[in-house]
């Protein structure tokens, strides 16, 4: 055993940690040789690569990422910002940000927010220092103008080092915020599923899940909306109920109007397909069947939609996901303004609407 080895093998029990230097000394090469083998950014010959990782692995040697980002060359990752791993939509999209990520040989960084606007402001700040190549932000937000202003400048400083901040189903910043925007016709599906229910002749459609100041709630909200005007059919803000887009609530939203004494409705939009399924499980609950007495659509096409044969809005999530990683990194050889995607949405019909009785 070398010398080298010999002082290495301390750091199993703790009290100290192999060196760069030592891995070079053992490998027989430099230290700055070492470094660019581990960051992979120049080409070594095959042999002096094997001498480098074999050494690496004898010495249980792990780099310092902090360290090499002081010395400009951070790892290769991009970041996604979530408000939870446990929603269906928010772990879909993250899925296809894996995915990608993978693809295009970087790793994966997640936060959450629980959709706090401060904690996502702070993550963002987070994910800057880890010098993320790509910052993806998902989801709802509540975009006052003080978010507006510190997200902006934000997506000015990462477009400075290098990265690049992409708003993933949420609309754009501004027109000179430099941000890839990915999103879905969140609003034409709206359009679409409401108008699915008025074409099966249901004209007090109980609206679930309205969030103003959230950005996916009023882009369905306002979907909603747009095909009771196209239709002739008058707004009524009573049939417009404030929730958010969790099982419990859809169950909370058709509970409550049931047991006040208000069955004004024939028919059901949810926002998610979450809160259909607890819309439902109320209706069952109050001997209300889907859809023999009242009809029901959701939006996602996530579980439970399937298990539920309930009509609902499709999107493409993990493409979504895929398409951010894949505009934020090709962001250098695009030239001009970042780029807005916008991806299709339809109507899947199941079992779960029919005309009203």
């Amino acid at each position: 055993m070398s010398a080298v080895v010999r002082r290495a093998k301390k750091s199993a029990d703790g009290t100290r940690k192999s060196t760069i230097r030592e891995v070079a000394e053992l490998a027989g090469v430099s230290t700055a040789t070492v470094s660019r083998i581990l960051a992979g950014n120049y080409p070594e010959a095959p042999v002096t690569r094997d001498r480098v990782m074999r050494a690496v692995k004898e010495l249980d040697y792990v780099a310092n990422v902090h360290a090499r980002s002081l010395a400009g060359t951070p790892t290769t990752s991009v970041a996604i910002i979530i408000n939870s791993v446990i929603s269906p939509h928010y772990a879909h999209v993250a899925q296809g940000v894996q995915t990608q990520a993978t693809a295009e040989g970087r790793l994966c960084l997640i936060g959450t927010t629980g959709g706090d606007a401060a904690r996502e402001l702070a993550m963002v700040q987070l994910m800057r220092e880890q010098h993320a190549e790509a910052v993806i932000l998902v989801g709802n937000v509540l975009a006052d103008a003080e978010y507006q202003a510190r997200m902006s400048q934000y997506a000015h400083s990462l477009a400075a080092a290098g990265s690049r901040l992409v708003l993933c189903g949420r609309p754009p910043l501004g027109p000179d915020v430099p941000a890839v925007v990915v999103g879905c016709d969140y609003t034409g599906g709206a359009f679409a599923a409401t108008s699915h229910l008025i074409s099966a002749g249901h004209e007090r459609i109980l609206c679930l899940g309205r969030r103003p100041g959230y950005t996916t709630a009023d882009a369905r909200h306002a979907g909603y909306r747009d095909a009771l005007t196209a239709h002739g059919i008058a707004h009524d803000a009573q049939l417009e109920v404030e929730g958010t887009f969790e099982r419990e609530e859809g169950y909370r939203m058709i509970k409550e109007r049931l047991e006040s004494g208000q069955r004004d409705f024939t028919a059901v939009f949810a926002f998610n397909d979450l809160i259909a399924a607890g819309a439902r499980q109320a209706l069952l609950e109050h001997h209300l069947g889907v859809p023999d007495d009242v009809s029901l659509v959701g939006f996602d096409d996530l579980p439970p939609a399937l298990d539920l044969n309930l009509t609902t809005v499709q999107l493409p999530h993990q493409e979504m996901g895929r398409t951010a990683v894949r505009f934020a990194l090709e962001h250098e050889t695009q030239g001009g303004a970042p780029p807005h995607i916008v991806l299709d949405t339809h109507l899947v019909i199941r079992d779960s609407v029919s005309s009203p009785r």
